[in-house]
């Protein structure tokens, strides 16, 4: 599927005061059990799903990689909301991760692992250049880059709501 390539210099508005950082990953660690894998592997495109159709879950986007160490990277809103869904019975995460924990832990064949980082708006630089919509920008606001925005070091330390620009992103 082709995505729209923006020509140019762009970067990402999260227009919040912060964004919480979720990296979360697994590892083929015995390939040949390549159902166990399988297994493991096939909860995630469940747990999307549920994510994309559910807003207010607080997952804002994600990227994926696929390889024998597999990782997406999503953002949230705030570490209460991605611990609410971990913890929430009726999302499709509490049941595979206790299959894994009484099945798989200890056993070597597949390695879990995850990350959070809580980042203020001011600690965060992002740039875009003759890129489809990705990353941050396409989980918050993808803005092209202006007046304060041209350098790394402008884009690091402005707070959140001040694209481009200044606060009202037109620049």
């Amino acid at each position: 599927m082709a995505q729209k390539v923006f020509p140019g210099r762009y970067t990402a508005d999260p227009e919040r005061e912060s964004v919480t950082v979720f990296l979360i990953g697994m590892r083929a660690n015995r390939w040949w059990k390549v159902g166990t894998v399988a297994k493991v592997a096939a909860a995630m495109p469940r747990m999307l799903r549920h994510l994309a159709g559910h807003p207010a879950s607080g997952m804002l986007g994600c990227e994926q990689w696929f390889g024998r160490t597999t990782i997406l990277l999503s953002y949230w809103e705030s570490p209460e909301h991605l611990r609410k869904f971990a913890a929430d019975r009726e999302s499709p995460h509490l049941e595979p991760w206790r299959r894994f924990m009484k099945v798989l832990a200890g056993t070597g064949d597949v390695g879990v692992w995850h990350e959070t980082y809580q980042v203020p708006a001011a600690g965060i630089e992002v740039i875009y250049n003759g890129m489809p919509l990705f990353g941050l920008a396409k989980a918050t606001a993808h803005v092209p880059v202006g007046a304060g925005t041209n350098t790394a070091k402008q884009r690091m330390g402005r707070p959140a709501g001040h694209g481009a620009g200044g606060p009202s992103g037109i620049g």
